[in-house]
Protein backbone atom coordinates (compact mmCIF):
# COMPACT_ATOMS: atom_id res chain seq x y z
CA UNK A 1 0.00 0.00 0.00
CA UNK A 2 1.62 3.27 -0.98
CA UNK A 3 1.87 5.75 1.89
CA UNK A 4 -0.55 8.77 2.63
CA UNK A 5 2.19 11.50 0.88
CA UNK A 6 1.59 9.38 -2.60
CA UNK A 7 -1.92 10.39 -2.75
CA UNK A 8 -1.26 14.10 -3.04
CA UNK A 9 -3.83 15.51 -5.31
CA UNK A 10 -3.85 19.09 -5.99
CA UNK A 11 -7.83 20.17 -5.37
CA UNK A 12 -7.21 22.59 -8.01
CA UNK A 13 -6.05 22.20 -11.53
CA UNK A 14 -3.77 25.85 -12.39
CA UNK A 15 -0.42 25.06 -10.93
CA UNK A 16 1.84 27.33 -8.84
CA UNK A 17 5.34 28.70 -9.31
CA UNK A 18 7.45 29.48 -6.80
CA UNK A 19 10.91 31.30 -6.73
CA UNK A 20 13.51 30.04 -4.02
CA UNK A 21 16.16 32.40 -2.71
CA UNK A 22 17.14 33.47 0.39
CA UNK A 23 13.92 33.05 2.12
CA UNK A 24 13.30 29.59 1.36
CA UNK A 25 16.50 27.58 0.61
CA UNK A 26 16.23 24.87 3.20
CA UNK A 27 15.41 21.04 3.22
CA UNK A 28 12.52 22.38 5.46
CA UNK A 29 11.32 25.28 3.77
CA UNK A 30 10.99 23.66 0.65
CA UNK A 31 9.46 20.88 1.88
CA UNK A 32 6.70 23.26 3.29
CA UNK A 33 6.65 25.15 0.64
CA UNK A 34 5.53 22.23 -1.44
CA UNK A 35 2.84 20.54 0.98
CA UNK A 36 1.07 24.59 0.94
CA UNK A 37 0.65 24.47 -2.63
CA UNK A 38 4.35 24.47 -4.85
CA UNK A 39 4.13 22.22 -8.03
CA UNK A 40 7.49 24.00 -9.60
CA UNK A 41 10.35 25.58 -8.12
CA UNK A 42 12.02 28.03 -9.41
CA UNK A 43 15.85 29.27 -9.77
CA UNK A 44 16.41 32.50 -10.61
CA UNK A 45 20.21 32.27 -12.76
CA UNK A 46 20.36 36.26 -12.54
CA UNK A 47 21.28 35.71 -9.02
CA UNK A 48 24.58 33.62 -8.70
CA UNK A 49 24.38 32.01 -11.79
CA UNK A 50 24.93 28.04 -10.85
CA UNK A 51 26.44 28.76 -7.79
CA UNK A 52 24.80 27.24 -4.91
CA UNK A 53 22.43 26.17 -6.96
CA UNK A 54 23.34 22.39 -6.31
CA UNK A 55 22.28 22.28 -3.70
CA UNK A 56 18.59 23.27 -3.99
CA UNK A 57 18.61 21.12 -6.91
CA UNK A 58 19.05 18.33 -3.96
CA UNK A 59 16.55 19.46 -1.56
CA UNK A 60 13.72 19.50 -3.72
CA UNK A 61 14.85 16.28 -5.30
CA UNK A 62 14.52 14.75 -1.73
CA UNK A 63 11.45 16.63 -1.16
CA UNK A 64 10.51 15.09 -3.99
CA UNK A 65 11.54 11.13 -2.79
CA UNK A 66 10.17 11.74 0.63
CA UNK A 67 6.98 12.87 -1.09
CA UNK A 68 6.19 10.49 -3.53
CA UNK A 69 5.35 13.35 -6.20
CA UNK A 70 7.28 14.58 -8.97
CA UNK A 71 8.30 18.41 -8.95
CA UNK A 72 9.62 20.54 -11.64
CA UNK A 73 12.65 22.59 -11.87
CA UNK A 74 12.30 25.60 -13.67
CA UNK A 75 15.96 27.20 -14.43
CA UNK A 76 15.47 30.83 -15.60
CA UNK A 77 18.02 32.15 -17.37
CA UNK A 78 19.00 36.19 -16.41
CA UNK A 79 19.62 37.07 -20.59
CA UNK A 80 21.52 40.39 -22.03
CA UNK A 81 21.59 43.05 -19.12
CA UNK A 82 21.38 46.58 -20.71
CA UNK A 83 22.55 49.36 -18.39
CA UNK A 84 24.20 52.45 -18.31
CA UNK A 85 27.25 53.65 -16.30
CA UNK A 86 28.82 55.07 -13.30
CA UNK A 87 28.27 58.54 -12.31
CA UNK A 88 31.04 60.54 -10.70
CA UNK A 89 28.77 61.38 -7.63
CA UNK A 90 26.83 57.74 -7.85
CA UNK A 91 23.57 59.95 -9.06
CA UNK A 92 22.26 63.11 -10.60
CA UNK A 93 19.03 64.67 -11.20
CA UNK A 94 17.40 65.22 -14.76
CA UNK A 95 14.98 67.54 -15.12
CA UNK A 96 12.18 67.74 -17.97
CA UNK A 97 13.47 69.39 -21.07
CA UNK A 98 17.20 68.97 -20.31
CA UNK A 99 19.94 67.92 -22.57
CA UNK A 100 21.40 64.76 -21.96
CA UNK A 101 24.14 62.56 -23.89
CA UNK A 102 24.72 58.62 -24.13
CA UNK A 103 28.21 57.86 -25.62
CA UNK A 104 30.47 54.95 -25.57
CA UNK A 105 33.13 56.97 -23.48
CA UNK A 106 34.14 54.95 -19.92
CA UNK A 107 34.63 57.92 -17.85
CA UNK A 108 32.30 58.44 -14.72
CA UNK A 109 29.19 60.17 -16.03
CA UNK A 110 28.12 63.58 -14.90
CA UNK A 111 24.64 65.76 -15.32
CA UNK A 112 25.09 66.10 -18.99
CA UNK A 113 26.24 62.53 -20.03
CA UNK A 114 27.16 58.91 -19.35
CA UNK A 115 28.15 55.96 -20.73
CA UNK A 116 26.24 53.54 -22.67
CA UNK A 117 28.49 50.93 -22.71
CA UNK A 118 25.81 48.84 -25.61
CA UNK A 119 26.87 49.59 -29.37
CA UNK A 120 24.11 47.86 -30.25
CA UNK A 121 21.95 50.28 -28.60
CA UNK A 122 24.08 53.09 -30.57
CA UNK A 123 23.57 50.26 -34.09
CA UNK A 124 20.09 50.21 -33.43
CA UNK A 125 18.55 53.89 -32.10
CA UNK A 126 17.60 56.68 -34.51
CA UNK A 127 16.38 60.10 -34.32
CA UNK A 128 13.43 60.19 -32.46
CA UNK A 129 13.93 57.11 -30.71
CA UNK A 130 12.68 56.77 -27.12
CA UNK A 131 14.63 55.41 -24.05
CA UNK A 132 13.33 54.25 -21.02
CA UNK A 133 15.91 54.27 -18.06
CA UNK A 134 15.68 52.67 -14.96
CA UNK A 135 12.33 50.82 -15.37
CA UNK A 136 10.60 53.30 -17.29
CA UNK A 137 10.86 56.39 -14.52
CA UNK A 138 13.08 58.43 -16.84
CA UNK A 139 12.52 59.13 -20.31
CA UNK A 140 14.55 60.76 -23.22
CA UNK A 141 14.22 60.97 -27.14
CA UNK A 142 17.26 61.10 -28.73
CA UNK A 143 17.67 63.95 -31.22
CA UNK A 144 21.11 63.49 -32.90
CA UNK A 145 23.40 60.76 -32.90
CA UNK A 146 27.42 61.18 -33.98
CA UNK A 147 28.83 57.97 -34.23
CA UNK A 148 28.53 56.77 -30.59
CA UNK A 149 27.07 59.77 -29.60
CA UNK A 150 23.84 60.15 -28.65
CA UNK A 151 22.23 63.79 -27.67
CA UNK A 152 18.78 62.97 -25.55
CA UNK A 153 15.87 65.13 -24.85
CA UNK A 154 14.63 64.40 -21.03
CA UNK A 155 10.87 64.11 -21.96
CA UNK A 156 10.78 62.64 -18.18
CA UNK A 157 12.95 63.61 -15.61
CA UNK A 158 13.84 62.30 -11.98
CA UNK A 159 16.87 61.10 -10.55
CA UNK A 160 19.02 58.45 -11.94
CA UNK A 161 21.58 56.90 -10.28
CA UNK A 162 24.64 54.26 -11.29
CA UNK A 163 24.43 50.92 -13.51
CA UNK A 164 20.49 51.87 -14.33
CA UNK A 165 18.44 49.56 -16.82
CA UNK A 166 18.13 50.77 -20.58
CA UNK A 167 15.17 49.88 -22.39
CA UNK A 168 14.61 50.54 -26.23
CA UNK A 169 10.75 50.21 -27.01
CA UNK A 170 9.31 49.50 -30.48
CA UNK A 171 13.25 48.37 -31.39
CA UNK A 172 14.18 44.92 -32.66
CA UNK A 173 18.02 45.35 -31.12
CA UNK A 174 20.93 43.14 -33.05
CA UNK A 175 21.45 41.10 -30.03
CA UNK A 176 21.78 37.88 -28.80
CA UNK A 177 19.09 36.35 -26.26
CA UNK A 178 21.87 33.99 -24.72
CA UNK A 179 25.19 35.92 -23.66
CA UNK A 180 27.96 33.79 -22.57
CA UNK A 181 26.52 33.52 -19.29
CA UNK A 182 23.69 32.30 -19.98
CA UNK A 183 24.98 29.54 -22.04
CA UNK A 184 27.10 28.29 -19.22
CA UNK A 185 24.15 28.15 -17.23
CA UNK A 186 22.20 26.53 -19.55
CA UNK A 187 24.33 24.03 -20.02
CA UNK A 188 24.59 24.03 -16.36
CA UNK A 189 20.87 23.29 -15.88
CA UNK A 190 20.79 20.52 -18.16
CA UNK A 191 23.51 18.86 -16.55
CA UNK A 192 21.69 19.23 -13.39
CA UNK A 193 18.26 18.02 -14.84
CA UNK A 194 16.04 20.77 -14.29
CA UNK A 195 13.60 20.52 -16.52
CA UNK A 196 12.39 23.34 -18.05
CA UNK A 197 15.03 26.10 -19.16
CA UNK A 198 13.01 29.95 -19.43
CA UNK A 199 14.63 32.04 -21.94
CA UNK A 200 14.90 35.57 -21.32
CA UNK A 201 15.38 38.48 -23.65
CA UNK A 202 13.35 36.65 -26.80
CA UNK A 203 12.94 39.12 -29.44
CA UNK A 204 12.67 36.55 -32.36
CA UNK A 205 11.80 32.81 -33.06
CA UNK A 206 15.42 32.72 -34.14
CA UNK A 207 16.42 33.39 -30.39
CA UNK A 208 14.17 29.84 -28.92
CA UNK A 209 15.72 27.94 -31.87
CA UNK A 210 19.08 28.33 -31.04
CA UNK A 211 18.27 27.74 -27.13
CA UNK A 212 16.78 24.43 -28.28
CA UNK A 213 20.22 23.95 -30.06
CA UNK A 214 22.46 24.18 -27.43
CA UNK A 215 20.22 22.69 -24.48
CA UNK A 216 19.95 19.69 -27.16
CA UNK A 217 16.71 17.12 -27.65
CA UNK A 218 14.66 16.27 -24.40
CA UNK A 219 15.01 19.48 -22.72
CA UNK A 220 12.12 22.00 -22.41
CA UNK A 221 12.58 25.56 -23.33
CA UNK A 222 10.22 28.18 -22.30
CA UNK A 223 10.05 31.49 -23.76
CA UNK A 224 9.90 34.61 -21.67
CA UNK A 225 7.48 37.51 -23.57
CA UNK A 226 8.96 40.48 -21.79
CA UNK A 227 9.83 42.55 -25.17
CA UNK A 228 7.19 43.70 -27.50
CA UNK A 229 9.07 42.43 -30.49
CA UNK A 230 8.41 39.27 -29.57
CA UNK A 231 4.58 39.85 -29.49
CA UNK A 232 4.82 40.82 -33.37
CA UNK A 233 6.12 37.09 -33.52
CA UNK A 234 4.12 35.39 -31.36
CA UNK A 235 2.37 32.85 -32.44
CA UNK A 236 6.27 31.83 -34.22
CA UNK A 237 7.72 31.87 -31.40
CA UNK A 238 4.94 29.82 -29.27
CA UNK A 239 5.45 27.23 -32.10
CA UNK A 240 9.29 26.83 -31.88
CA UNK A 241 8.91 27.10 -27.41
CA UNK A 242 7.85 23.84 -25.56
CA UNK A 243 5.88 26.55 -23.06
CA UNK A 244 6.01 30.39 -22.98
CA UNK A 245 6.04 32.87 -19.42
CA UNK A 246 4.04 36.34 -19.50
CA UNK A 247 6.52 38.34 -18.01
CA UNK A 248 4.76 41.37 -17.16
CA UNK A 249 6.95 43.52 -15.34
CA UNK A 250 9.68 43.71 -18.61
CA UNK A 251 6.48 43.68 -20.83
CA UNK A 252 4.93 46.62 -18.53
CA UNK A 253 8.55 48.37 -19.29
CA UNK A 254 8.25 49.21 -22.74
CA UNK A 255 4.85 48.66 -23.32
CA UNK A 256 2.22 51.38 -22.06
CA UNK A 257 0.92 49.67 -19.26
CA UNK A 258 -2.60 50.23 -20.40
CA UNK A 259 -1.49 47.23 -22.46
CA UNK A 260 -0.43 44.47 -20.38
CA UNK A 261 -3.79 43.33 -19.52
CA UNK A 262 -4.71 43.04 -22.82
CA UNK A 263 -1.29 41.29 -24.13
CA UNK A 264 -1.35 38.87 -21.24
CA UNK A 265 -5.02 37.57 -22.32
CA UNK A 266 -3.41 37.62 -26.26
CA UNK A 267 -0.48 35.67 -25.08
CA UNK A 268 -2.58 32.72 -23.03
CA UNK A 269 -4.33 32.16 -25.45
CA UNK A 270 -2.15 31.71 -28.17
CA UNK A 271 0.14 29.34 -26.06
CA UNK A 272 -3.63 27.63 -25.30
CA UNK A 273 -4.33 27.43 -29.25
CA UNK A 274 -0.57 25.91 -29.41
CA UNK A 275 -1.46 23.13 -26.79
CA UNK A 276 1.63 24.62 -24.71
CA UNK A 277 1.89 25.62 -21.13
CA UNK A 278 1.69 29.21 -20.07
CA UNK A 279 2.97 30.80 -16.58
CA UNK A 280 1.69 34.13 -15.81
CA UNK A 281 4.27 35.97 -13.98
CA UNK A 282 5.56 38.89 -11.92
CA UNK A 283 3.54 41.06 -9.38
CA UNK A 284 1.29 38.61 -8.44
CA UNK A 285 1.14 39.14 -4.37
CA UNK A 286 3.63 42.04 -4.35
CA UNK A 287 2.71 43.24 -1.14
CA UNK A 288 2.77 39.47 0.41
CA UNK A 289 6.55 40.82 0.38
CA UNK A 290 6.23 42.41 3.43
CA UNK A 291 2.88 41.55 4.57
CA UNK A 292 1.26 38.60 5.77
CA UNK A 293 -1.91 39.39 3.66
CA UNK A 294 -2.45 40.92 0.02
CA UNK A 295 -4.38 43.43 -1.59
CA UNK A 296 -7.59 42.74 -2.58
CA UNK A 297 -6.65 43.78 -6.27
CA UNK A 298 -4.10 41.09 -5.98
CA UNK A 299 -6.22 38.46 -5.33
CA UNK A 300 -8.14 39.30 -8.37
CA UNK A 301 -5.16 39.53 -10.37
CA UNK A 302 -4.63 35.91 -9.55
CA UNK A 303 -8.16 34.73 -10.53
CA UNK A 304 -7.99 36.81 -13.46
CA UNK A 305 -5.23 34.54 -14.67
CA UNK A 306 -6.75 31.38 -13.60
CA UNK A 307 -10.33 32.31 -15.52
CA UNK A 308 -7.32 33.14 -18.63
CA UNK A 309 -6.77 29.31 -17.91
CA UNK A 310 -3.10 30.04 -17.60
CA UNK A 311 -0.98 26.60 -16.66
CA UNK A 312 0.36 28.30 -13.37
CA UNK A 313 0.64 31.62 -11.37
CA UNK A 314 4.36 32.50 -10.55
CA UNK A 315 5.66 34.09 -7.08
CA UNK A 316 8.84 35.81 -7.61
CA UNK A 317 10.28 37.70 -4.64
CA UNK A 318 7.67 36.91 -2.48
CA UNK A 319 8.67 33.19 -2.15
CA UNK A 320 12.68 34.29 -2.76
CA UNK A 321 13.10 37.08 0.03
CA UNK A 322 9.97 38.24 1.27
CA UNK A 323 8.84 37.81 5.12
CA UNK A 324 5.83 35.60 4.59
CA UNK A 325 6.89 32.41 1.47
CA UNK A 326 4.41 29.66 3.00
CA UNK A 327 1.68 31.97 3.50
CA UNK A 328 2.10 33.40 -0.17
CA UNK A 329 1.63 30.34 -1.32
CA UNK A 330 -1.33 29.67 0.77
CA UNK A 331 -2.92 32.76 -0.43
CA UNK A 332 -2.31 31.36 -3.92
CA UNK A 333 -3.38 27.93 -3.40
CA UNK A 334 -6.42 29.13 -1.67
CA UNK A 335 -7.62 31.47 -4.50
CA UNK A 336 -7.26 29.24 -6.97
CA UNK A 337 -8.87 26.80 -5.61
CA UNK A 338 -11.93 29.16 -4.61
CA UNK A 339 -12.00 30.36 -8.42
CA UNK A 340 -12.13 26.86 -10.00
CA UNK A 341 -14.15 25.37 -7.33
CA UNK A 342 -17.10 28.40 -7.86
CA UNK A 343 -20.14 26.49 -8.41
CA UNK A 344 -21.04 29.66 -9.98
CA UNK A 345 -18.62 29.22 -13.15
CA UNK A 346 -18.17 26.33 -15.32
CA UNK A 347 -14.99 25.51 -17.41
CA UNK A 348 -16.94 26.46 -20.31
CA UNK A 349 -18.21 30.13 -19.16
CA UNK A 350 -14.37 30.83 -18.49
CA UNK A 351 -11.18 31.67 -21.26
CA UNK A 352 -10.39 27.91 -20.46
CA UNK A 353 -13.29 26.61 -22.31
CA UNK A 354 -12.03 23.92 -24.95
CA UNK A 355 -10.20 24.95 -28.06
CA UNK A 356 -10.82 23.64 -31.51
CA UNK A 357 -9.38 20.03 -31.97
CA UNK A 358 -5.97 19.89 -34.95
CA UNK A 359 -7.23 17.99 -37.83
CA UNK A 360 -5.03 14.89 -36.86
CA UNK A 361 -6.37 11.18 -34.73
CA UNK A 362 -4.41 11.78 -31.74
CA UNK A 363 -6.03 14.88 -31.37
CA UNK A 364 -9.39 13.90 -32.48
CA UNK A 365 -9.22 11.11 -29.89
CA UNK A 366 -8.26 13.20 -26.70
CA UNK A 367 -10.77 15.87 -27.41
CA UNK A 368 -13.17 12.66 -27.85
CA UNK A 369 -11.95 11.70 -24.66
CA UNK A 370 -12.98 14.92 -22.98
CA UNK A 371 -16.72 15.01 -24.61
CA UNK A 372 -17.27 10.92 -23.36
CA UNK A 373 -15.94 11.74 -19.68
CA UNK A 374 -18.91 14.47 -19.46
CA UNK A 375 -21.20 12.08 -20.99
CA UNK A 376 -20.89 9.34 -18.65
CA UNK A 377 -19.69 11.07 -16.07
CA UNK A 378 -16.87 9.79 -15.80
CA UNK A 379 -14.56 10.60 -12.29
CA UNK A 380 -10.95 10.81 -14.35
CA UNK A 381 -9.27 10.74 -17.78
CA UNK A 382 -6.12 8.37 -17.66
CA UNK A 383 -3.78 9.10 -20.44
CA UNK A 384 -0.36 6.85 -20.80
CA UNK A 385 2.50 8.38 -22.06
CA UNK A 386 6.36 8.46 -23.22
CA UNK A 387 6.79 11.43 -24.42
CA UNK A 388 3.98 13.93 -22.37
CA UNK A 389 2.45 14.55 -25.73
CA UNK A 390 -0.50 13.04 -25.36
CA UNK A 391 -0.95 14.56 -21.46
CA UNK A 392 -0.46 17.69 -23.21
CA UNK A 393 -3.48 17.21 -25.61
CA UNK A 394 -5.51 15.98 -22.60
CA UNK A 395 -4.79 18.98 -20.76
CA UNK A 396 -5.39 21.59 -24.24
CA UNK A 397 -8.80 20.25 -23.80
CA UNK A 398 -9.48 21.30 -20.41
CA UNK A 399 -11.73 18.78 -19.40
CA UNK A 400 -13.90 18.69 -15.81
CA UNK A 401 -13.02 15.26 -14.85
CA UNK A 402 -9.22 15.17 -13.53
CA UNK A 403 -6.66 13.81 -15.47
CA UNK A 404 -4.17 11.25 -14.51
CA UNK A 405 -0.85 11.00 -16.60
CA UNK A 406 0.76 7.21 -16.10
CA UNK A 407 4.23 7.66 -17.77
CA UNK A 408 7.53 5.37 -17.25
CA UNK A 409 9.65 8.44 -17.30
CA UNK A 410 10.54 10.46 -14.40
CA UNK A 411 11.87 13.59 -16.59
CA UNK A 412 8.52 13.53 -18.23
CA UNK A 413 6.36 13.19 -14.98
CA UNK A 414 8.41 16.14 -13.63
CA UNK A 415 8.26 18.68 -16.37
CA UNK A 416 4.51 17.88 -16.46
CA UNK A 417 4.13 18.94 -12.99
CA UNK A 418 3.91 22.82 -14.71
CA UNK A 419 0.88 22.10 -16.74
CA UNK A 420 -2.75 22.71 -16.19
CA UNK A 421 -4.76 19.87 -14.71
CA UNK A 422 -2.33 16.89 -14.73
CA UNK A 423 -1.74 14.44 -11.81
CA UNK A 424 1.41 12.95 -13.08
CA UNK A 425 2.47 9.49 -11.32
CA UNK A 426 5.89 7.29 -12.57
CA UNK A 427 4.79 3.70 -12.93
CA UNK A 428 6.09 0.79 -14.81
CA UNK A 429 6.16 0.49 -18.65
CA UNK A 430 3.08 -1.42 -20.29
CA UNK A 431 3.32 -4.12 -22.67
CA UNK A 432 -0.76 -4.78 -23.22
CA UNK A 433 -4.36 -3.59 -23.78
CA UNK A 434 -5.29 -5.66 -20.25
CA UNK A 435 -2.06 -4.79 -18.72
CA UNK A 436 -3.10 -0.96 -19.62
CA UNK A 437 -6.86 -1.01 -18.50
CA UNK A 438 -5.79 -2.80 -15.14
CA UNK A 439 -2.92 -0.40 -14.09
CA UNK A 440 -5.11 2.65 -15.12
CA UNK A 441 -7.71 1.12 -12.67
CA UNK A 442 -5.69 0.52 -9.86
CA UNK A 443 -3.57 3.79 -10.18
CA UNK A 444 -6.66 5.85 -10.16
CA UNK A 445 -7.64 4.04 -7.18
CA UNK A 446 -4.68 4.66 -5.36
CA UNK A 447 -4.56 8.43 -6.01
CA UNK A 448 -7.46 8.62 -4.41
CA UNK A 449 -9.82 9.69 -7.60
CA UNK A 450 -12.05 7.25 -8.16
CA UNK A 451 -14.15 4.79 -5.96
CA UNK A 452 -15.22 1.31 -6.48
CA UNK A 453 -18.19 2.19 -9.01
CA UNK A 454 -16.91 4.65 -10.98
CA UNK A 455 -16.34 4.77 -14.40
CA UNK A 456 -12.76 6.24 -16.11
CA UNK A 457 -11.77 6.95 -19.67
CA UNK A 458 -7.86 5.89 -20.71
CA UNK A 459 -6.28 7.11 -23.60
CA UNK A 460 -3.17 5.77 -24.83
CA UNK A 461 -1.12 5.19 -28.12
CA UNK A 462 -0.88 1.46 -29.88
CA UNK A 463 1.69 0.05 -30.16
CA UNK A 464 3.07 1.45 -26.66
CA UNK A 465 5.74 3.46 -26.62
CA UNK A 466 5.09 5.53 -29.86
CA UNK A 467 5.25 9.30 -29.02
CA UNK A 468 2.45 11.06 -29.72
CA UNK A 469 0.46 8.17 -31.20
CA UNK A 470 -2.81 8.10 -29.17
CA UNK A 471 -5.25 5.77 -30.67
CA UNK A 472 -7.23 4.29 -28.35
CA UNK A 473 -10.04 5.25 -26.09
CA UNK A 474 -11.68 3.19 -23.67
CA UNK A 475 -14.06 3.75 -20.81
CA UNK A 476 -14.02 1.23 -17.98
CA UNK A 477 -15.61 0.71 -14.33
CA UNK A 478 -13.93 0.27 -11.29
CA UNK A 479 -14.15 -3.13 -9.36
CA UNK A 480 -13.06 -3.10 -6.47
CA UNK A 481 -12.62 -6.92 -6.63
CA UNK A 482 -9.92 -5.79 -9.51
CA UNK A 483 -7.88 -3.21 -7.45
CA UNK A 484 -5.70 -5.63 -5.37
Amino acid sequence: MPSETAKIVRDRKTRIVATLGPASSSYEMIEKLFIAGVDVFRLNMSHGGSDGKDELIANIRAVEKRMHRPIAILADLQGPKLRIGQFENGSIMLNNGDIFHLDMNSKLGNSSRVTLPHKEIFEAMNVGTHLLLDDGKVKLEVTNIDGQDATCKVLVGGKLSDRKGVNVPNTVLPIAALTEKDRADLSYAVKAGCDWIALSFVQRPADVAEAKKLAGPGVAIMAKIEKPAAIDCLSEIVEYADGVMVARGDLGVEEPMENVPGLQKQIVRCARLEGKPVIVATQMLESMISSPVPTRAEVTDVANAVLEGADAVMLSAESAVGEYPIEAVSVMNRVTERVENDPTNSIAEFGISQMMANSTPGDAITAAARTVATTVHASAIVTFTSSGTTALRAARERPEAPILVLTPRIEIARRLALVWGLHTVKTKDINDFEHMIGKAKRMAFRTGLVTPGDRIVVTAGVPFGTPGATNVLHIAWINGNELN
